[in-house]
């Protein structure tokens, strides 16, 4: 058998990872050891557990256990399991003519458990064919599938089930899953001399990418490789030999450390700089070496922000879109949605008016005395907030030609503050004269209230 079906957990004990679903307390693995389980739909990535926790479930559980793909199972296959399933609910009476049998009451009807693997890839008469019978408990479903169930399965078996997602593994699970596979002297290579450089062994974490599955195969193809290498010599897989196993080269990359932000630096200052080449190259080396795309997403969002701002507004709408394409579609898909907001900054017009103007601001609310809103600009939604002044004086902008007009806006202790200092490259150019107007508009009419006060 290959090293990943040798080493899939039995028990919920050699499970890693997806602790809400097998922690002690976890109420799945309560379910099934109580042996009441009801139908559930398991959604996660390759490799992080949904096959083998469906096998645990049959260890563990008292019910039958039928398993089908959706690849290779028709309609056909389906009918025939629940007509078994339906034979095996029915309670048996002891046989009377029978004269060794126990004369005792009819047996308990033995529960069915079902599970489809790859779900997602029955059509809708299939799905529909097994919901009366997971509706009126002939069967209980179990369903696997790494696609959205809300857009892969009937809403039907959904109301009917409840949705566990599972999560890729995290490096620390990935490499546990290794060395237990490494040290099993049973089913993994703990009888081999064999010795496995720290190096090779964190590549195969990285590569692996939360996949357990894909780890295991790709340490077996490893071993064999260096194991007809070895000519009697304790077999060694190092970094160049995994390399040329897996046919490619590995980016070593410290996703915690000094290069991670040494490169996402890099990123920054090349899109500030409007350097779209490098801004891309940098991208794609963070890519490539398995930076999370969510994360590169987050900062390419607080570039659009920091650095372009409204001399470019489109481009913080460009940036989020990107984002939510990488969260939709997931990688390496989404790497050209990033690709293509990157280079969208990189090229836009840059401005950090908008940086400045929101730090002044910032700064006065941390060093002056946080006055409330002047009175005309506070509502008064009962008698006496009125009577005091509340909204006293107020003038509606919209009534006023061009829909200008001046008031002061701001505490008595800071009026008169300037923040935004718009440039004059890019759409910034346009709010810079728009701004002007505004302020001289302002201007006149802080003068007029000075001699209507003076009068």
């Amino acid at each position: 058998m290959p090293l990943a079906a040798r080493m899939r957990p039995k028990s919920f004990d050699e499970f890693f990872g997806q602790g809400h679903l097998v922690g002690p307390s976890a109420a799945f693995r309560r379910a099934v050891e109580a042996d009441r389980l009801g139908s559930v739909i398991l959604w996660g990535p390759p490799g992080v557990g949904k096959t083998t926790l469906a096998e645990i479930v049959a260890n563990v559980t008292h019910a039958r256990f039928e398993r089908v793909s959706a690849v290779t199972a028709g309609v056909a296959d389906l009918r025939r399991i629940v007509d078994e399933a339906k034979l095996a609910r029915a309670p048996k009476k002891p046989d009377p003519s029978d004269l060794f049998a126990e004369q005792s009451a009819p047996s308990k009807p033995n529960r069915t458990i079902l599970f489809i693997d790859e779900i997602h890839r029955f059509n809708k008469a299939q799905q529909d064919a097994i919901l009366p019978h997971v509706e009126n408990g002939t069967v209980t479903l179990i369903g696997a599938t790494t696609e959205n169930p809300s857009f892969e399965v009937n809403a039907a078996i959904l109301s009917r089930c409840r949705v566990f997602v599972l999560k890729a593994l995290t490096e620390d699970e990935v490499r546990s899953v290794i060395e237990r596979a490494l040290n099993d002297p049973q089913r993994g290579y703990g009888r081999l001399e064999l010795e496995i450089s720290g190096e090779a062994e964190e590549a195969l974490v990285g590569l692996a990418n939360g996949d357990a599955r894909s780890a295991l195969n790709m340490l077996e193809l490893c071993v064999s490789v260096a194991e007809a290498e070895a000519s009697g010599n304790p077999a060694k897989v190092e970094l160049p030999l995994l390399e040329s196993a897996v046919q490619r080269r590995l980016l070593l990359y410290d996703k915690g450390g000094e290069q991670h932000f040494d490169l996402i630096s890099a990123l920054h200052k090349t899109v500030r700089g409007s350097d779209v080449d490098a801004s891309l190259y940098w991208l794609a080396r963070m890519l490539e070496s398995g930076e999370d795309p969510l994360y590169l997403a987050r900062r390419i969002v607080r570039m659009a922000s920091e650095d372009i701002g409204l001399a470019d507004p489109q481009a913080l709408g460009l940036c989020i879109a990107a984002q939510q394409a990488v969260h939709f579609i997931g990688m390496p898909e989404g790497a050209l949605a990033l690709a293509e907001a990157v280079a969208y900054l990189a090229a836009a017009p840059k401005s950090n008016a908008l940086y400045a103007a929101y730090g002044k601001a910032r700064s006065d609310v941390e060093q002056t005395r946080n006055d409330p809103p002047p009175l005309h600009l506070r509502n008064a939604p009962t008698r006496l907030m009125k009577e005091i002044g509340y909204g006293e004086g107020y003038k509606y902008a919209q009534d006023y030609e061009g829909g200008i007009v001046y008031q002061q806006n701001l505490p008595d202790s800071i009026a008169g503050r300037s923040y935004y200092q718009p440039t004059n490259r890019g759409y910034e150019e346009v709010l810079a004269k728009r701004i002007a107007k505004i302020k001289a508009i302002y201007a006149a009419g802080e003068q007029n209230t000075e001699r209507d006060s003076s009068e």
